[in-house]
């Protein structure tokens, strides 16, 4: 692979800016420093531009089976989309297995799916359900074997939803063997009784997939999350994909009350998009997904909160996508039956400059902090991947802070045919991505190789 030489970029860490030149051997990163030399290496001028660590989205689900439809990117269409939009790892979740099987079962049908199909490297965070004793020491079992040393718990979605007392079980566990629990966190009762006394009065338009599933349902299963992982021994918790202040609230008490090792995400969507979506009857099925968009004074306390530190942790996606035109026509007379999910592991990086950095909300820092560095310290990939160091893997985005451009599908890379972002006029453009020393990415066109990522067993979270 030879040497590259980045020289007169501006990096990014998750605490400054600087200038300096960065230099690759083979998959890793050098050195870093101020006029480096090396002859017998590629030069990269990237005078004036910045150079991030690729970005890491620890919530993707490629290829994921939700019984009623498929996923319609695999783990190559989904990874050519995170690769051109600046991501060089993900820590996808596994689905649900149809039926009740042990949880290796899942670990190696995922196996099956990504191995030499992901083009950018990849982790799994394992799904537990139908839980009994022998999962559970099953669970431990894996973490140390496969490094999947993260297990997600749906708090809803009978039958598999986990309910309190295995809960705490898990939880228990979870600290005693430095295993992280991400919990999707809503109410199932709440949501539930509002989803079926809508339908049984035929208002089952876009509109009231929101009001079936209302911030207070999240808060609530936020609030219980966190007091049973305290009651749990202060077991490292986190929250997948935060969508309101209601929830933030809940948050922020925790935090308060000094209570630790847990972490919390949100995502692009919830920063960007409002219930408005859902007005229009056939549009609005776009961005059915759980939990769904909120309202605006919703964003603007997410925002708030990135721009704090030290509240919420990471920038994700929930990246699950189905075809407009076919899959969620599923739901054209009922938004019960239209598969949950929507696009996003392309679009996190760009409308997170754009709508965060650009316009004053948080700082290019904390964007890197986010994206990158906190995400890969919370799922045990740090230092390898989310940072500039040297040992470091060079997974390295080169963007242009200035270069403007309208975000359309027509531009995109994944398998979809749509984005929930359609019109978005940009600030920031990614110009290059490298995973592991290799260029993947040159001015928007894929030129990485199918099956060129790897799988990552993850080490200890910074949660522990």
């Amino acid at each position: 692979m030879g040497k590259k030489l980045i020289k007169n970029a501006s990096i990014v860490t998750e605490s400054e800016v600087y200038k300096a030149d960065v230099l690759i051997d083979g998959e890793v990163i050098e050195a870093i420093g101020e006029n480096l030399e090396c002859p017998d290496a590629e030069i990269i001028d990237a005078a004036g531009k910045l150079l991030l660590p690729g970005a890491v989205d620890v919530h993707t689900h490629m290829d994921l089976d939700v019984g009623i439809a498929r996923a319609c990117d695999d783990f190559y269409t989904g990874t050519v989309a995170a690769a051109c939009g600046g991501t060089t790892t993900i820590v996808d979740h596994m689905a649900f297995a149809a039926e009740d099987v042990s949880l290796m079962h899942q670990v190696d049908e995922y196996h099956r799916l990504a191995d030499g199909n992901a083009v950018i490297d990849y982790g799994f965070h394992g799904v537990l359900q139908r839980m009994n004793d022998s999962k559970l020491k099953e669970m431990t079992q894996i973490a140390r074997s496969e490094g999947i040393t993260s297990w997600k718990a749906y708090m809803t979605y009978k039958p598999n939803m986990i309910d309190d007392e295995w809960l705490f079980k898990i939880l228990r566990v979870a600290s005693e063997e430095g295993i992280v629990i991400p919990a999707h966190c809503e109410n199932d009762a709440v949501v539930e009784t509002l989803k079926a006394e809508n339908g049984a009065t035929g208002n089952r338009q876009p509109k009231y997939h929101p009001l079936s599933r209302p911030a207070g349902a999240e808060a609530e299963a936020v609030s219980r999350l966190l007091h049973i992982a305290k009651l749990a021994g202060e077991a490292p918790a986190y929250v997948v994909h935060l969508s309101s202040g209601a929830g933030l609230l809940e948050v922020e008490k925790a935090r308060a009350l000094g209570q630790g090792h847990f972490g919390v995400e949100t995502c692009t969507q919830y920063l960007t998009l409002t219930d408005a979506e859902y007005d229009d009857d056939k549009e609005g099925l776009k961005a059915i997904m759980s939990p769904p968009l909120r309202k605006q004074e919703d964003c603007a306390a997410l925002w708030d909160a990135l721009a704090m530190d030290n509240i919420i942790d990471v920038i994700a996606t929930d990246h699950c996508p189905f075809i407009f035109a076919t899959q969620k026509q599923m739901g054209k007379d009922d938004f019960r039956k239209c598969p949950n999910g929507a696009p996003g592991v392309e679009e996190r990086l760009p409308v997170t400059y754009s709508e965060g950095v650009a316009k004053g909300r948080i700082s290019l820092p904390q964007m890197v902090k986010y994206l990158c560095t906190e995400p890969a310290k919370i799922f045990g990939l740090y230092p390898k991947k989310g940072a500039i160091v040297p040992g470091a893997d060079a997974d390295i985005v080169i963007m242009d802070p200035d270069a403007k451009h309208v975000l359309t599908i027509d531009d995109m890379h994944g398998a979809n045919d749509y984005t929930c972002y359609e019109g978005f006029e940009l600030t920031g453009r990614i110009e290059k991505v490298y995973s592991r020393g290799s260029l993947v990415v040159d001015d928007n066109e894929f030129i990485g190789n199918k099956g060129g990522g790897s799988y990552l067993r993850r080490g200890t979270s910074s949660l522990v």
